[in-house]
């Protein structure tokens, strides 16, 4: 069942940006990072290292909650599991839209076959674990970065 803020009650933190400051919708120009994997443990993580940079957050435990989430916010990039009960990660690249979101990958191993799959489906970039924070801070600035 979801709550009202689009977030499962599976454990999942509630699906806000971050305390520092209001609740922003994101788009273009916004600092909003959609953090969606299903180990809590990951996630708060990527909440650390992303909030350090003051980059706001929202988090999702899976594919539902994160295209959920995807109704209300427009974040300008997911850093998106590969590896997810239900909806995988390749599954919910695909029913994104890319217009306003850059995605990342995270992938447990190092899958040429899964790479292709996921770019076909609309990825951007990709990490695999484990990562640096350095390397995910570099790859999310540069997604943040208005184009065009």
């Amino acid at each position: 069942m979801k709550g009202p803020s689009g977030s499962s009650e599976r454990g999942a933190r509630p699906s806000v940006p971050s305390e520092r400051g209001a609740a922003r919708p994101g788009g273009p120009g916004s600092r909003l990072v959609l953090v969606v994997d299903d180990d809590e443990m990951i996630r708060r993580l990527l909440r650390i290292v992303l909030e350090a940079d003051e980059i706001d957050v929202v988090e999702a435990a899976d594919g539902d909650a994160a295209l959920a989430i995807l109704e209300d916010l427009k974040p300008t990039v997911i850093v998106l599991d590969v590896m997810m009960p239900g909806l995988d990660g390749v599954e919910v690249c695909r029913r994104i839209d890319h217009r306003t979101a850059k995605v990342v990958m995270l992938t447990a191993r190092d899958d040429p076959d899964l790479e292709v799959a996921a770019t076909k489906a609309g990825a951007d970039a990709f990490l695999t674990k484990p990562f640096s924070s350095i390397e995910l801070l570099d790859l999310v600035e540069r997604l943040l970065q208005p184009t065009g």
